[in-house]
């Protein structure tokens, strides 16, 4: 074994502090579903990655689809405060006994020791789910004295927001999927799948009790619903794509994270095209073809308005993002002529402290270096991470739902009071303005519909097809992604 032991690769002269205290933390949630719907819930593949919390990094390695005892689920995170070293959590389920009760307990990762008990009971249709850990800090008591002098920095304060988050996840997504409980489920197919939204998603709609499926442009995995393409080179096997009732595709080069120039533009709109083009015909030639299919677009459709109000039935702007867009809508056509209900989401930013444009934010910020963008005048028309994956969902149940919808809160504010506010929520200064000129400099073209521009666009369709939002206020979405309510 050498100087490590217990799968922990922990040191055993590290392990000379460990001591034998051990810490109970006892969270108990209630859900408005039964016992049984909410044990299934747990019992999906996709629970694992919705319960992690909105603002880990984390990165799923296994997710056994049960809960039965050996199964395991695993995954990689940054490890606290040094977020260039990956930490292993390996969670092996050691009790079982549906509907009413299982168990797991760390095999590896950062405590000494880890036992997590799952105990449900049902009372007026309505379920408890109690969760207690038992567990051994780093270092034993000193290890617990640490956490003590950082105010639960460590371990308490992140378990207790860890649970937090758990319970608000739980809670939503039940009363979601409690909305089309009565529509039979579906077998979708998604593409693009391990991008933000696409992880999500999939983890939602698992747990809804669908029949999921990637498409994805590597081999597939053994024992995984994957379904493997090249769009690039026009290549698909139909006969797989048989029998799917929705296709969802949210794929394409990333329109922000590179400068622009004639070859990235390309690559932009030959990515957009080929996979939307390819995806379309292909279901439009089937037998049997999909009820639905969902191409991801974005609200660049509109171009630079400054303060008109823009909803669906509002004119096409001008610019590379536009025609991007236009060209990129236009790619589904064949499906429509088919008669198969097609769907653009038209995405505004949506808000993830694991990603996105707030998850590079979050770094200056925390050190202080926040601050508005351009004058900080310009609109940003947002979305939270799980408006934009309950408002897809919505979307897809519903059968009337058809043609373009804006995924934006209804309150878009000016950048000038985003930085405010995530100043306020982060609890750091929001006076470091960038200036326009700069981030031109840095960025080159993209900086000006990206960074220095903007529009102030309102979800019409979306709100007038029923759909309620989880966050209506930029705030409550930027405390729930951050795990900062108090």
């Amino acid at each position: 074994m050498g100087i490590f032991q217990d799968g922990l690769r922990t040191p055993l002269f590290l392990r000379a502090f460990e001591g034998d205290e051990m810490y109970k933390y006892t969270h108990e949630t209630v859900v408005d579903s039964d016992i049984k719907s909410t044990f299934d819930w747990f019992e999906h593949e996709g629970s694992f990655r919705r319960l992690m919390p909105p603002w880990e990094v984390a990165e799923e390695v296994r997710a056994d689809d049960s809960l039965e005892v050996g199964s395991q689920r695993v995954f990689r995170f940054p490890a606290p405060g040094a977020p260039f070293l990956k930490m292993t959590w390996v969670a092996e389920h050691t009790a079982y006994d549906p509907p009413n009760h299982f168990a797991d307990k760390m095999v590896k990762g950062p405590f000494w020791s880890w036992n997590h008990n799952h105990d449900l009971t049902e009372s007026g249709g309505k379920t408890t789910v109690k969760d207690e850990v038992t567990y051994q800090v780093p270092f034993g008591p000193l290890g617990n004295l640490a956490d003590s002098i950082l105010g639960g920095w460590l371990v308490k304060g992140r378990i207790s927001k860890m649970f937090k988050a758990r319970e608000l996840r739980l809670q939503r997504d039940m009363r979601e999927h409690a909305k089309f409980s009565q529509v039979k489920r579906k077998k979708i197919l998604v593409a693009g799948s391990s991008g933000l939204i696409g992880t999500q998603l999939v983890a939602f709609l698992d747990t809804g009790g669908h029949d999921v499926w990637r498409l994805v442009r590597r081999p597939v995995k053994e024992g995984q619903k994957e379904l493997t393409w090249d769009p690039e080179q026009g290549l698909i096997n139909p006969s797989e794509i048989e029998g799917f009732d929705i296709v969802i595709h949210l794929g394409g080069e990333n329109i922000g994270d590179k400068r622009w120039s004639k070859k990235r533009k390309a690559a932009i709109i030959g990515s957009r095209r080929d996979s939307t083009i390819l995806l379309s015909d292909t279901i439009s030639s089937l037998s049997k073809k999909p009820e639905a299919f969902l191409v991801a677009s974005a609200i660049g459709f509109y171009g630079n308005r400054g303060d008109e109000i823009l909803t669906e039935d509002s004119t096409q702007g001008e610019g590379f993002l536009t025609d991007t867009v236009i060209e990129w809508e236009s790619y589904a056509e064949s499906a429509r002529e088919a008669g198969i209900r097609v769907i653009n989401t038209r995405n505004g930013i949506v808000l993830s402290a694991a990603g996105g444009a707030l998850g590079r934010m979050l770094l200056p910020w925390k050190l202080g270096g926040g601050g508005p963008l351009a004058g900080g005048k310009q609109w940003m028309s947002w979305i939270s991470l799980d408006d934009e994956i309950y408002a897809i969902h919505h979307l897809i149940m519903n059968g009337e739902c058809e043609g373009a919808y804006n995924l934006t809160a209804p309150e878009p504010v000016r950048q000038k009071v985003f930085s405010k506010t995530l100043g306020r929520v982060l609890r750091r200064p929001a006076f470091a303005p960038i200036p326009g000129f700069s981030m031109k400099i840095l960025f080159g073209e993209l900086a000006g519909p990206l960074l220095i521009e903007g529009q102030r666009v309102l979800p019409s369709r979306l709100q007038q097809s029923g759909y309620e939002f989880l966050h209506k206020d930029l705030e409550s979405a930027l405390r729930d992604s951050l795990g900062i309510w108090g």
